[in-house]
């Protein structure tokens, strides 16, 4: 072997050492506002671990699932496990959970009243047209003594649920994307925390009603089920769960998301 076919083995040889062994190009899906946001400051933690890392953003609240359950996303990170629940027993996709992100307490806004309790008889108040968040913002309603629903009905509540309604508000369920924007044609709407913060909404000081923190509505990253297990997965995870990401949620969003780790 020749000096120079030598030298080129080694170099072969030591890139193949040096090149990552389960290196992973992910196609992540993400909502625009806060989730995309955070996912870029994972994105060069991620890709110090060998792996490619392309952030999508969608619009909507079904697209994100479907196109990881077709295997056009590897990844996602959007959306609360409430949610992700319901999504699995309507349409039977093979996606878990591998970790939990940040917390969005859900808010009631108001472009006309300054206090919940000025709402007026006949109010007409947006909700979220998906199950998991429309139900979600009829238990904060009915926590502020709104309204009154079925018992037992859980995050799962829905309009026809409200068995008590002394001041005939009425619901309209809207797209959740689209609530922010409706808003001004409306009373008040529960919107969701990526929309709001999205829409240049304060969920901290500019809400009339804000959900506790605590709860079952922590998001998280899913993957495909056949896919948990595999480096990436973990890499990702741990990615996320670094404490540079926590100190960015903290400085960024003041108190408006919580990290759920």
């Amino acid at each position: 072997m020749s000096l120079k076919t030598f030298t080129a083995a080694l170099i072969a040889g030591a890139s193949l050492i040096a090149a990552p062994a389960f290196a992973e190009d992910v196609k992540i899906g993400v909502t625009p506002g806060p989730h995309a946001q955070i996912m870029e400051q994972v994105k060069p933690i991620f890709e110090a671990k060998g792996h490619t890392l392309e952030i999508l953003e969608f619009s909507d609240y079904v697209i994100p699932n479907e196109a990881l359950s077709t295997g056009d996303l590897t990844a996602n990170s959007f959306q609360h496990q409430p949610y992700l629940d319901n999504q699995i027993a309507d349409r039977g996709y093979k996606i878990e959970t591998v970790a939990v992100t940040v917390n969005f307490p859900i808010a009631v806004y108001s472009d006309k009243f300054e206090k919940f309790e000025d709402l007026p008889e006949g109010a007409k108040i947006g909700l979220p047209n998906d199950p998991t968040n429309g139900g979600r913002v009829l238990l904060l309603l009915e926590s502020a003594g709104l309204i009154k629903l079925k018992e037992g009905v859980g995050t799962k509540a829905s309009v026809i649920d409200v068995i008590e309604n002394p001041k005939n508000v009425q619901f309209l369920e809207i797209d959740a994307a689209q609530l922010a924007r409706t808003l001004p044609d409306l009373d008040a709407a529960g919107i969701n925390t990526n929309y709001a913060e999205d829409a240049g909404l304060d969920p901290v000081n500019g809400s009339i009603l804000r959900e506790s923190p605590t709860g079952p509505y922590v998001n998280v990253i899913a993957v495909r089920s056949e896919d948990k297990d595999l480096q990436w997965v973990k890499d990702l995870v741990a990615s996320y769960h670094n404490d540079e990401i926590k100190a960015f949620i903290e400085t960024e969003f003041k108190g408006s998301i919580l990290a759920g780790w």
